[in-house]
């Protein structure tokens, strides 16, 4: 019994003397540049997806891929477009994926810094048009959190090179590591 007072006294000691919350997840801002490629060009197994919180292009038709993408990159009738996984019936965990792009027009990507609220904001089953100086907020695929809780995450995107010849896209891109979080900066940024 005494063991449990003292590891009782000594916790609250903890909490009292500022440990950090072992809860909280910090992360830093990271930007990254990435380039996709439509799904209209010939050339098979070519990257026209992104899977946002893993940080990586994606081969759409590779069998490997599961439908665990955030967006695609199509060029349609003169333009370009980011398709949401949905858009393409896709399927994740036996239900259709509920990814999501939120256009942001006339904004920088600094100063996107929260998420939409609104879930009618995000466009979950057509083509969303790409244009230069529009950041875009992607919400993820759901998919599970570090304490096996349905998670989604954010981020943004914002356009630096579109290609409609070549069918290609260069982005940057940031993404926030906490679950359901809708802020897409580090608190106290």
């Amino acid at each position: 019994m005494k063991i449990w007072k003292l590891i009782t006294v000594l916790a609250v000691a903890a909490l009292l003397t500022g440990c950090d919350d072992p809860f909280e997840f910090r992360w830093e801002e990271s930007p990254l540049e990435s380039t996709l490629y439509s799904l209209d060009r010939e050339e098979l197994y070519t990257p026209s997806g992104y899977n946002l919180l893993e940080r990586r292009a994606v081969v759409i038709e590779s069998p490997t891929t599961e439908g665990r993408w955030d967006f695609a990159l199509d060029r349609r009738d003169g333009a370009m477009y980011l398709l949401p996984p949905r858009s393409l019936n896709v399927i994740v965990d036996g239900r259709p994926s509920r990814a999501g792009i939120a256009p942001i027009p006339q904004t920088t990507f600094e100063d996107v810094r929260e998420a939409p609220a609104d879930t009618l904001l995000y466009t979950t089953r057509e083509p969303v048009p790409l244009e230069l100086g529009t950041v875009y907020v992607i919400r993820t695929f759901e998919q599970g959190g570090r304490f096996g809780q349905r998670c989604f995450f954010y981020g943004k995107v914002e356009p630096l090179e579109i290609d409609l010849e070549r069918g290609a896209l260069l982005f940057k891109h940031d993404v926030s590591p906490v679950c359901n979080d809708r802020r897409l900066v580090p608190p106290g940024s």
